[in-house]
């Protein structure tokens, strides 16, 4: 039993090369894929995401199953994903290469039909992802851009976008002006003969 825990059944530099080839591998792939396979995760996507861990997972372990072989390929797959990681933090060009760049989907109130039909997007998400984020209607967007990650970031038109804290404050200042104007005007038609009020 011990020996099955502790003694790797192949070489560690074997499993290493297997681990990182099929990191790559699935790199590659959801690269290739595109954008929309990172969107959001619907039922098919699941399926996919199942399947493919099953499938790789002997290419991984190859004839070992040991506990020591495991800790190999979790250490070095972590590994590999944190200097991939930090790589494309430090390097925009790898960044761009690898990841992609964001896609122009809604443009104006209206989809971009070329990108929405590359993509496979489905009209119904980005009208999801408008509600999401405090819009009511594809009409009311300014911009819709497909992020690589997958994410679908909205940009509202001005006049459909929420006031701000800045706004709010804004006009709690223009309406305590307002109060005191009028406080002053009060004052002045009770005393016509003291100070104008400033302004007047």
């Amino acid at each position: 039993m011990w020996r099955d825990l502790v003694i790797i059944q192949m070489p560690v530099i074997e499993k290493i090369i297997r681990t990182v080839a099929v990191y790559a591998l699935l790199v590659l792939l959801f690269r290739l894929a595109g954008k929309r396979g990172l969107a959001g995760l619907n039922t098919f996507d699941f399926v996919v995401i199942f399947l493919l861990s099953n499938v790789v997972q002997n290419a991984v372990i190859g004839a070992d199953n040991s506990l020591l072989g495991g800790v190999v390929g979790a250490v070095t797959l972590v590994a590999v994903n944190s200097a991939v990681t930090r790589w494309l933090a430090g390097d925009p060009r790898a960044a761009r290469l690898l990841e992609g760049t964001a896609t122009t989907v809604v443009r104006d109130g209206a989809l971009v039909p070329g990108a929405v039909r590359r993509l496979a997007l489905r009209p119904s998400e980005i009208k999801h992802a408008v509600r999401m984020q405090n819009g009511d209607t594809i009409s009311d967007v300014r911009t819709g851009r497909l992020e690589p990650d997958g994410q679908l970031v909205i940009t509202l038109k001005p006049a459909e976008q929420g006031a701000t804290r800045g706004d709010i404050a804004a006009l709690q200042r223009r309406l305590t002006a307002i109060e005191e104007l009028l406080s002053a005007l009060a004052e002045h038609r009770a005393d016509p003969d003291g100070p104008r009020p400033s302004g007047s």
